[in-house]
């Protein structure tokens, strides 16, 4: 009887086994499809006319490629959920994805873009969330004649993922640089907010009538207290960053009512809000982060890093990589969260794990 159930217990381990190399495998959706700012973009705006990008030096430090047009040290965000989604690559930029590169996804963020077109305008060219739209029709297009019919290809997008980050810029460089835009002047807080998800709706609804069947929306994060705001928005004012961080509140909440909206009235998609200004709330000591009001690079007056210049060697204890963006660690950090919610208040109304499964 003993002998019995060891050699059952034996057999029940290898199946495990092979379930779990199973799971490896493949990726647990066919395609991952990303929509964004400078967060995301992984090479798109390398080409472009902008001040906007990140393809030199000291940008890259820590990628296994080496500088990319990434707005960090090392991988971003996206690239992290990507690994645990279990893509084996990093998702191609639209810039540069050919043949059959399309079918892992593509991605199509780009720094300084916007919901709103105008949005980064100030910096030189970029690749606004309308654009961005035009780019995946062009890519379904190419999908079609990879896959064979239309049919083909919607049921391929129906089960891919879908990422869509925007809504920073429409602050930093839109709706908090009055001697560029005229946003501040026309709108209160709350009418902006409430334009921006209105325009956010109707580009959503269009990434669903192109195929997207699960999507992921994460919020804006507290994007006052990054020290760009911090030194050249707000002059080292305490109340103008307190004001930058509350006038994004009225933005998140609005996209978690769109997101009930969307997933009351497109019964055949998902769709969830990720609460990243939630997730990096709380003692960034106890994560092993010590410096947290300025970047690992020296900076430019937009943000952004100093051609060759040279970095701080503690990357991992930095929650900056420039006056803007995050370093590898925290994007490490964000991903992880965003892919399994560590709190209830992570993600709603359920996480990206559950949302591909």
């Amino acid at each position: 009887m003993a002998h019995k159930i060891i050699k059952s217990l034996l057999l029940l381990l290898v199946l495990l086994n092979l379930v779990s190399n199973c799971a490896h495998a493949a990726p647990q959706v066919p395609c991952f499809f990303i929509f964004g700012d400078s967060l995301a973009d992984n090479g798109n705006n390398n080409n472009l006319v902008t001040a906007a990008k990140a393809n030199y030096r000291p940008y890259g430090i820590d990628f296994p490629d080496g500088t990319t047009g990434r707005f960090t040290n090392g991988r971003t965000t996206v690239d992290m959920i990507g690994e645990l989604l279990g893509f084996n690559q990093f998702i191609p930029p639209f810039a540069t994805a050919r043949g059959r590169d399309i079918l892992v996804g593509v991605n199509y963020a780009s720094g300084a873009a916007g919901i709103r077109d105008e949005s980064g305008r100030q910096l030189g060219d970029r690749i606004s969330l309308n654009e961005q739209l035009l780019n995946h029709a062009a890519t379904i297009n190419r999908l079609i004649q990879l896959l064979g019919t239309g049919k083909e290809a919607t049921n391929y997008l129906n089960k891919c993922l879908f990422y869509v980050s925007l809504g920073s810029n429409d602050y930093l460089n839109n709706y908090f640089m009055p001697s560029y835009y005229t946003t501040s002047r026309i709108y209160t807080q709350d009418q902006y907010a409430k334009i921006l998800i209105d325009q956010y709706s109707l580009q959503i609804r269009l990434l669903y009538l192109l195929g997207a069947r699960k999507v992921a929306l994460p919020g804006l994060g507290s994007i006052g207290s990054i020290p760009y705001s911090f030194s050249t928005l707000c002059r080292n004012n305490v109340s103008c960053v307190t004001n930058i961080n509350n006038a994004v509140q009225p933005f998140n909440a609005r996209l978690v009512s769109l997101v009930d909206e969307l997933n009351r009235e497109l019964t055949d998609a998902r769709f969830i809000y990720l609460n990243t200004s939630g997730m990096s709330a709380g003692d960034p000591s106890m994560l092993g982060f010590r410096v947290i009001d300025t970047g690992c690079c020296p900076a430019r007056s937009d943000g952004q890093c100093i051609q060759d210049s040279t970095p701080c060697q503690n990357r991992n204890e930095y929650v900056f990589w420039d006056a803007i963006h995050p370093t590898e660690a925290v994007n490490r950090f964000t991903a992880s969260r965003s892919y399994n919610a560590s709190l209830p208040s992570d993600a709603y109304p359920t996480d990206i794990s559950h949302l591909v499964n």
